[in-house]
């Protein structure tokens, strides 16, 4: 079993508050580490038919049965739970008495912050990082399968465990979270959406090659955000007067899923498909981002672009550090690579510039720092 970067957190966060939460797409081992992290915990699976309607029509004889060390797997199913969490959690006054965990991170985060504000802490726990692999596989084959625990730990077939995955997160996510017509067209949405990966998000142009309207792309995208299949990375335009652009970019929380939605079979094609540079660009923003929840954080990750397409791909604020990274899928560096780096240095001088390649050498120059993705986790400590 590999050990998860969160747990020495989580732990930490069960001696201080109630409750823990932890929220991730499916398969991101959230039962688990639940489990392992807790491992005197009593476990309860309130996606069980009978543990679900027992819950839902006595709570109270349900909350007095379950209390005092228990996970509350998948909790996000009998929403009338949490008040009744709240009243109890609050008469007993002990700390670390649950852990909840839900993949259906709208309804999971919208009853917890109806009923639960103060109480529990929230985690996030995604598929590996990179950093957690003990055996670290080359960048380039980890960017092809991705990081979800049972397709690494049983080593599986990327081609054998996406279409199943994709087709139980499309029966069951999509239609509990929105009523939808249909799940073909839903299930086209989604390829389309891989294919504008690392792109700004325009959901006028999805809605025409759809053939449906923009409202509805915006409420499916919210969906698939929901439900950790995506993320938006938005624009950084603080205390800049030039125009710059305001609209978010796309981007997956998964490159070995990505991957297989854009057609790629073999970690071989990867090396000559068209939007290598762009899965790759997807990788290094992910693993910035899980570098952080692993650490109990809240990314602040942005991406900053202005009018006359002066770009840097990824911005980190780190307290009151700023971070420019430049993200380039190339293994030779080439004097453009510094382009934007160098241009956004003299809109804000105190800004730490990074270029992440493709290659593997650590560099030092006057222009920025050149690390390739097994340095990364030196960014936020430098």
């Amino acid at each position: 079993m590999i050990p998860r970067a969160l747990t020495d957190k989580a732990q930490l966060l069960l001696t201080k508050y109630p409750m823990v939460s932890i929220s991730g797409p499916r398969q991101s081992g959230k039962t688990t580490f639940s489990k392992l992290f807790a491992p005197d915990y009593q476990y309860v699976n309130v996606e069980l038919p009978d543990n679900r309607i027992y819950a839902h029509n006595d709570p109270r004889s349900f909350l007095e049965q379950y209390q005092n060390r228990v996970i509350l797997d998948e909790v996000q199913n009998v929403p009338d739970l949490f008040s009744y969490l709240q009243v109890f959690t609050d008469e007993r006054n002990r700390t670390g008495e649950y852990v909840l965990t839900g993949s259906q991170n709208f309804l999971l985060m919208q009853n917890i912050t109806q009923s639960l504000a103060g109480r529990v802490a929230l985690l996030t726990l995604l598929p590996f990082s990179y950093f957690e692999l003990p055996d670290k596989p080359p960048i380039e084959q980890f960017m092809f399968k991705g990081g979800y625990p049972r397709l690494i730990q049983k080593e599986i077939l990327p081609e054998d465990f996406f279409p199943t995955y994709i087709q139980t997160y499309i029966e069951r996510d999509v239609r509990q979270l929105i009523q939808i017509q249909s799940l073909s067209l839903f299930q086209n949405f989604l390829y389309l959406m891989a294919g504008r990966a690392g792109q700004v998000f325009n959901a006028s142009s999805i809605a025409n090659d759809l053939g449906v309207n923009s409202q509805t792309v915006e409420a499916w995208t919210s969906v698939l955000e929901a439900s950790y299949i995506v993320f938006r990375l938005q624009p950084y335009y603080r205390n800049f007067n030039k125009r710059i652009t305001k609209a978010p970019k796309v981007y997956f929380y998964d490159t070995g899923l990505l991957c297989y939605l854009l057609g790629i079979r073999a970690e071989a094609e990867l090396q000559m498909h068209f939007a290598k540079g762009a899965i790759f660009e997807n990788l290094v923003i992910l693993e910035v981002m899980k570098m952080h929840y692993n650490q109990g954080r809240r990314p602040q990750l942005y991406y900053w672009r202005d009018s006359n397409q002066n770009e840097v791909d990824l911005l980190i604020q780190d307290g009151m550090k700023l971070h420019a990274v430049e993200i380039k899928s190339g293994k030779t560096i080439n004097n453009d690579f510094f382009k934007g780096l160098t241009y956004f240095k003299k809109i804000a001088p105190d800004t730490q510039l990074h270029l992440v390649y493709g290659g593997n050498e650590y560099q030092k120059r006057s222009e920025a720092t050149v690390l390739g993705v097994e340095q990364l986790e030196d960014i936020l400590t430098l």
